[in-house]
């Protein structure tokens, strides 16, 4: 029965996203010039190459925000029934934010939150 639905779900889902591509491949606007094939950062043109490294910090800089941030919008829902859970969702809370804590001294340890 669950298999069932499952199996149901992903066809339905993967039939409506390969519908809705093929639409919008016949359906839309086809206007190419070559205005539209230059590389714009923000809305303003470019100044030098377009296609430059960035170092990997910044990379790892972002990830570990976005980390961060969306860990800690499941305390809210904690938050909200916090009453309701009694210790053991007080304890569950605690074990989540030392793992939070945990997992920012390590990265403060490695250096990958020093903005160079």
């Amino acid at each position: 029965m669950n298999f069932t639905l499952f199996v149901t779900a992903l066809l339905t889902g993967l039939g409506f996203v390969g519908i809705v591509t093929i639409l919008a491949k016949l359906l839309g606007p086809r206007t190419y010039n070559a205005q539209k094939e230059e590389p714009y950062e923000c809305g303003i043109p470019t100044k030098g190459r377009t296609w430059m490294q960035f170092r990997v910090g910044y990379y790892l800089f972002a990830i570990l925000f976005l980390m961060f941030d969306v860990e800690t919008m499941f305390l809210f829902p904690w938050a909200v029934v916090m009453r309701s859970l009694g210790p053991t969702g007080l304890l569950s809370v605690l074990f989540f934010l030392f793992i939070l804590v945990l997992g920012l001294a390590y990265a403060w340890r490695k250096g990958a939150l020093k903005w160079q």
